[in-house]
């Protein structure tokens, strides 16, 4: 089984204020039908991008903290899930259930697969 991020992306002005009542028992019901067949790892919402910190490396092993998220662009993450699917078709099945619940746009994309594991 490989494991994918579904990822939901909001626009930079997103209003959660606008999540109704239906959309969220909706997003509840993805995440039970995602749980009863097993593929659900993790799920999180996260914060406005507005809230984020930055970190790059800077010269002299310094490491510079700005604020906001690291790119700057139009829509930001504003939510996700880490499934175990068989395979991408799997996985975008959930990401189109993803789209109805969420009713915003949504990336699915596939860890790579390592059989690395760190020496102690």
């Amino acid at each position: 089984m490989a494991q994918f991020l579904v990822a939901i992306h909001h626009p930079d002005n997103y209003d959660p204020s606008g999540e109704t009542e239906a959309m969220m028992e909706e997003i509840h019901a993805l995440n039970r039908d995602m749980i009863a067949a097993g593929v659900r790892i993790f799920a999180g919402g996260l914060t406005p991008a507005s809230n984020a910190k930055s970190l790059r490396a800077q010269p002299g092993g310094k490491v510079l903290i700005t604020d906001g998220p690291y790119l700057e662009t139009k829509e930001h993450i504003g939510g996700f899930w880490i499934l175990e699917a068989a395979d991408l078709d799997e996985a975008l099945a959930w990401g189109r259930k993803a789209v109805a619940a969420c009713r915003a746009a949504v990336e699915v994309r596939p860890f790579f697969r390592s059989n690395i594991v760190p020496e102690k």
